[in-house]
């Protein structure tokens, strides 16, 4: 399909942005949050999880190298069940954004009172004015946020290389972490349901597979490279804070200290940081690339439907970036807490994961219904992990679908002229 956007991301600046997406907030604060629910456990979580989610990048890979589309996993819908269908998933994407946003800069400014002690009005203002930042990156278009998330991607990755490789040294506290594992399943799935939140970004690839040089050649191996590659990320974090226990509120920081000799929140706050803006700079871009899909088929105001000189949404990006800080003022007012914003938006995602997979099920080959059926059981799995926290997801899917049914009913009976 000719989107009128010429793509400019190659194979690896897209393996750069997969990486620092799901990278994003959690990575150097997921692992500790597992920690604290399934304790040694938390290995298997994040093992399982990385093995698990690869069917699902590799079917959404798939999809977006098939069908590139910046209304994604909607366009997905649409195609296998129908308009109805397909906008009811695209609005309820748009929704997540009042959890998801607040819930990620709430997680980066974890690293941000690792530097400098942030609190109340402070704190909210200083978050607001980083949000100007991701606007000034997305007016560019996002390849320039691809090569820019590449180099953090690596600075990442060869921090935790350093890490592991001074903990090696320690053969003894690693043998011990790893026979010690605990393999209670209840609280391996807990674990399971909170480390989900850094596989979130899978899909929002594909709202961007437009903005790729060759989609059907790149999209899949880029999506791949960068999931396995935060899976063993993850990983290594879990480990080293198992092996290297600490007081610190942001335990990476402890780990670098105890390893290196100090400059642990210099570093690691940087990177935090860094990777967490990254994320929210990723999602900006995708909503705002389904803001404007929306808008040229009509179900948004036309407003929208505008590109700038870098084939940039510019417009839904502002809106977007507004909606944020108007949701991190109303967030900090009424107190919310970190973890029910995660299990919440994680559940959207599993709504969101699991129709796109029995879509696939109608619009690809046959060959890959055994990864559809994988994905689709992970799906159900983190569903019932999440719990109650699923009501949001639910509640949305319930209202939306009805709602946008009738307005289609009442658009085709507008559309029928009376007989003269």
């Amino acid at each position: 399909m000719n989107s009128g956007v010429k793509g400019t991301i190659g194979r690896w600046q897209g393996a750069g942005l997969m990486a620092t997406t799901l990278l994003g907030t959690g990575v150097f604060i997921l692992p500790q949050m597992t920690i604290e629910a399934a304790g040694s456990g938390a290995l298997i979580a994040w093992l399982v999880l990385t093995l698990a989610i690869i069917p699902v990048t590799l079917v959404f890979g798939r999809l977006a190298s098939v069908f590139p589309h910046a209304a994604g996993p909607a366009y997905f819908v649409e195609k296998a069940f129908g308009r109805t269908s397909g906008r009811t998933i695209g609005l309820l994407f748009l929704l997540v954004v009042p959890l998801g946003a607040p819930a990620a800069i709430m997680m980066t400014f974890k690293f941000v009172n690792a530097l400098v002690a942030l609190s109340g009005w402070a704190e909210v203002m200083t978050e607001v004015l980083l949000l100007g930042i991701l606007f000034v990156l997305n007016f560019r278009g996002v390849q320039v946020s691809a090569k820019l998330q590449f180099a953090l991607t690596l600075a990442i990755v060869s921090v935790m290389v350093v890490l592991f490789g001074a903990a090696g040294m320690n053969l003894s506290e690693m043998e011990s972490v790893a026979s010690g594992v605990n393999t209670d399943v209840s609280l391996i799935m807990v674990a399971a349901s909170i480390a989900f939140w850094s596989f979130l970004g899978i899909e929002a690839m594909t709202h961007l597979a437009n903005d790729f040089r060759d989609p059907e050649k790149d999209m899949i191996p880029a999506m791949i490279i960068g999931t396995v590659l935060v899976g063993l990320v993850y990983l290594a974090c879990t480990f080293l804070l198992l092996m290297l226990p600490t007081n610190a509120n942001v335990a990476m920081v402890g780990v670098f200290d105890a390893l290196l000799g100090g400059y642990g929140a210099q570093v690691i706050g940087i990177l935090g940081i860094a990777s967490g803006l990254a994320t929210v700079n990723v999602y900006t871009a995708s909503t705002a690339r389904l803001v404007w899909s929306f808008s040229r088929e009509g179900i948004l105001p036309r407003y929208f439907d505008h590109l700038n000189s870098h084939n940039a949404p510019v417009r839904a990006s502002s809106v977007v970036l507004a909606m944020m800080a108007v949701v991190i003022v109303l967030t900090y007012v009424t107190g919310q807490e970190l973890e029910h914003l995660i299990a919440w938006t994680n559940g959207v995602f599993v709504i969101i994961y699991f129709v796109s997979m029995l879509a696939a099920i109608k619009l690809l080959r046959k060959r890959f219904l055994p990864l559809i059926y994988l994905s689709c059981v992970l799906c159900l799995i983190l569903g019932f992990a999440l719990g109650v926290s699923m009501a949001y997801a639910l509640i949305l899917m319930a209202c939306l679908y009805p709602l946008l049914w009738w307005q289609k009913v009442i658009l085709s009976r507008r559309d029928v002229s009376p007989a003269v």
